[in-house]
């Protein structure tokens, strides 16, 4: 098995696939049946290897319990390989990873709707869904849609936090559109301002390792505070050496958004660069509008707005853990003021009082010696 799994992932790093991508670089591809072919010799050959391991040990009655599960998971692995080089499931999207020099083979489900209904809404008498983050624009419309949830009592509450006064939301008067080559700039010069008023104690959370890498590379030469960025170091020593570190400033992407918890002045300002859009050249993103657009709807107004708002909403919520915190949250992407969807965000985002003037913010501070 160990030697046809070489074997298999090796013919599966040689193949271009079209070019999507490159063993190397952190990337996904999107494939199908046709670019299963050029290994499909190899495939074969690990899933009789694993079919054979499942078989022997399938015999040995008496082996530990161990041993017999291994042999069950030889199966499902066998079963979960022909249907990846079958990459022929309409409800399936195919890709390929890349990660440095890991590769890895998946396919995700389109629609999850039908698996929630069957595996979960339909075997219990109730289902209780909860979370801080399951409203866009004040409806539960999407996440129901995506879960496949048909009647549901519905209750949305204010948040505990008292925003309006322990927070402010900061949104520059002036930027430059996203897409433009002078954001990244434009934004590191945000970033560094609202630093020096924070003091560090902040998240500067990134859409993308290029504009991370920017800002970086400002900070560290302009700035007196501890610079810790993702990648550095695993994530569980990172948030480890934030919450020790004073006046700490972390310079993170897409798994720092959601799921950390760092209460106290430890974190006083969170500080997102765009809105955080699933990018379209994404295969589960993608297979997951075109199927939208089969059916007539708005990918981007049904699908990646929500997906944003949800994400934007996640990662601001990093700020406020604890009814005594306080701080500052800064959006840079002008398309918040600019752009017409900008307004189901902004119906989304924290009750905080928004600003434009970085003067707001350094008062915020000094209220109360917080920035002490």
């Amino acid at each position: 098995v160990r030697d046809h799994g070489r074997a298999f992932f090796a013919a599966l790093q040689r193949q271009p696939f079209g070019g999507a991508g490159r063993p190397g670089q952190e990337s996904r591809i999107r494939i199908g049946p046709a670019h299963m072919l050029h290994v499909a010799e190899e495939g074969s050959a690990l899933a009789a290897a694993l079919e054979g391991l499942h078989a022997d040990i399938s015999l040995a009655k008496d082996a530990p319990e161990d041993v017999l599960a291994l042999g069950r998971r030889a199966g499902e692995l066998r079963d979960d390989l022909r249907f990846l080089l079958r990459a022929d499931d309409p409800g399936f999207v195919y890709y390929l990873e890349v990660r440095g020099r890991g590769v890895s083979l998946r396919a995700a489900p389109i629609d999850v709707s039908q698996i929630v209904r069957e595996l979960l809404l339909e075997r219990m008498r109730a289902t209780v869904l909860t979370s801080a983050t399951l409203t866009v624009d004040g409806s539960f419309d999407y996440v129901r849609q995506r879960l496949g949830i048909g009647r549901a009592r519905e209750v949305r509450l204010d948040s505990e936090f008292d925003y309006a006064s322990r927070a402010v939301l900061y949104l520059p008067r002036r930027m430059p559109d996203p897409r433009s080559p002078a954001f990244a700039e434009a934004a590191a010069q945000q970033v560094l301002e609202l630093l020096r008023r924070s003091r560090g104690r902040a998240f500067v959370l990134f859409t993308s390792y290029a504009n991370l890498r920017h800002v970086q590379r400002i900070a560290e030469a302009e700035l007196e505070y501890p610079i810790l960025v993702q990648g550095s170091a695993p994530r569980s020593a990172l948030l480890r050496d934030f919450k020790a570190t004073p006046h700490a400033v972390l310079l993170a992407t897409s798994s720092f958004w959601q799921g950390v918890d760092v209460a106290g002045d430890a974190l006083s300002c969170v500080i997102i660069d765009k809105l955080p859009f699933a990018s379209p050249g994404d295969p589960i993103t993608a297979a997951r509008m075109e199927a939208i657009g089969a059916r007539g709807g708005s990918a981007f107004g049904e699908y990646q707005v929500p997906l944003a708002v949800l994400a934007l909403k996640q990662g601001l919520g990093r700020l406020l853990r604890h009814r005594h915190d306080r701080g500052v949250l800064a959006v840079l992407d002008p398309r918040l003021k600019t752009m017409p969807y900008g307004r189901r965000f902004l119906a989304s985002l924290p009750p905080a009082p928004v600003t434009h003037a970085l003067e707001d913010v350094e008062r915020f501070f000094e209220a109360d010696g917080a920035a002490c």
